[in-house]
């Protein structure tokens, strides 16, 4: 059996920099798995509203920007 899988992006190979891979591997490892999907769809030049709600979108937007607020400062 095979798939192919056909994208609208020309070639979406980007490369994601050691400062983006430091900000997934700590929201996974915060348990944030909903944000790290957002992020790796961003980092790699997807728009996450054309993967999921505009709600949810929003609420994690909110969310994480106060996190990395207040962790920002310490």
């Amino acid at each position: 059996m095979n798939y192919q899988i056909s994208s609208g992006h020309k070639n979406c190979h980007s490369t994601i920099t050691p400062e983006q891979f430091h900000q997934l591997i700590e929201a996974i490892s915060n348990g944030r798995y909903s944000w790290a999907c957002v992020l790796i769809l961003k980092f790699i030049g997807y728009n996450p509203l054309h993967y999921i709600p505009q709600r949810t979108y929003s609420r994690l937007i909110k969310e994480n920007n106060r996190f990395f607020n207040s962790s920002a400062h310490n």
